[in-house]
């Protein structure tokens, strides 16, 4: 039986305080009904009815809350995806090493200026490089790719989302101008860990790069899969024990979607659901925090993108890579890279965002202290 106003009570505390212990997130997190496996209860009718309104109200106040920090401002964020060699083999990835089908890429420095250019006409002030763990960019090549576009672009903020390096790369590149990390641990809990990545990989060496880049003064990411193989809800908790450790300024969680040519292609899709709520509760407890409506969201349902943003997310990040590599960066099947996900299609974003009541802004949107006025 799902003790509806418990829940309640929870959602008003975290709202409070800001923060969420371990007994109240699984109790929370429990109070709904999700697919695959995940908390499947047997309710009736009016259970239904009630855990629906009880997941309107935790929606609405997260959106209230993001309202009263950032207006109905979203955030766009240019994505470049600048590579897509990896020398690592997570098991759920489909640019690991070991996949021989993918169209392997790289774009060069004078590639990678092209579509800030092309970015910065159309409006956007924040740019973030996304590849894989590539060792062709050393600290010298990354160097010098972030102080071209930092030299070039002075009043943009560069986001990197490269991987796992040591601290002397994180120190030189934020000394070159980067202003922001995006790491996502994926999950916090070692057992899950090491069914989601090969065993040269280690969950304790990620958090301490998020902890470097933090110490380093990075706005640093973090985040998690969605519904992942073998994810528990407990394992979500102590998800938000991690990130309440790390207090991320930026958050991108979305649900797993399986890539065909993995060993993971055969499982199901995440959670929709989940991931909406999630969102919400993050929201609640990092108010400040940068959340985005992830590519995810809209490719595991139309208009998914949309349904992030009414939950309390307000990033959103359009795809400025060349039109000949965005189907070659395929992390999962269906990955969406044109019409409105894409930079050609930002004013087909705005539309679907101005359609939900929000307004879609290029402005940097950093994470500012000063924001929050109770």
């Amino acid at each position: 039986m799902i003790n509806i106003n418990k829940a309640k009570e929870i959602i008003n505390k975290i709202e409070t305080e800001e923060k969420i212990s371990k007994e109240d997130a699984l109790t929370l997190l429990s109070s709904f009904e999700y697919d695959n496996n995940i908390n499947i209860k047997n309710l009736n009718d009016e259970e239904k009815e009630e855990v629906k309104n009880l997941k309107e109200y935790l929606r609405i106040k997260a959106r209230e809350k993001a309202d009263k920090i950032f207006g109905k401002y979203v955030f766009m964020r240019g994505l470049i995806e600048f590579t897509n060699y990896c020398k690592n083999d997570c098991i759920y990835c489909g640019i690991r090493k070991s996949n021989k089908n993918a169209e392997r890429y790289r774009l060069i420095k004078e590639d990678i200026l092209s579509c800030c250019e092309l970015g910065y006409e159309i409006g956007f002030r924040t740019f973030v490089l996304q590849g894989g763990e590539d060792p062709y960019y050393n600290l010298e090549i990354m160097s010098d790719i972030v102080e071209s576009i930092k030299t070039k672009y002075s009043d943009c903020a560069l986001t990197l989302s490269i991987g796992e390096k040591d601290e002397e790369y994180y120190r030189v590149l934020k000394e070159k101008g980067a202003d922001r990390f995006l790491l996502r641990h994926e999950t916090s809990d070692n057992i899950h860990y090491s069914k989601l990545h090969p065993s040269n990989m280690s969950l304790e060496n990620r958090k301490e790069c998020l902890r470097n880049l933090k110490k380093l003064g990075y706005q640093t990411g973090t985040g998690i899969m969605v519904g992942s193989p073998y994810q528990t809800l407990e394992n979500i908790v102590d998800d938000f024990v991690f990130m309440q450790e790390i207090k991320p300024e930026m958050i991108g969680i979305g649900p797993f979607l399986p890539h065909k040519d993995t060993p993971f292609a055969n499982e199901k899709k995440g959670e929709l659901e989940l991931t909406l709520i999630l969102i919400s509760i993050l929201r609640l407890i990092f108010p400040l925090s940068l959340i985005p409506a992830t590519t995810a969201l809209g490719t595991i349902k139309e208009g998914g993108r949309e349904m992030g943003i009414l939950y309390g997310a307000n990033v959103v990040m359009p795809n400025l890579s060349p039109m000949d590599v965005r189907k070659k960066y395929l992390l999962y099947n269906d990955k969406i890279a044109t019409g409105s996900e894409s930079a050609e299609g930002v004013e087909s974003l705005r539309k679907n965002i101005n359609n939900i009541g929000y307004i879609l802004t290029g402005k940097r949107g950093d994470y500012e202290l000063n924001r929050y006025k109770s």
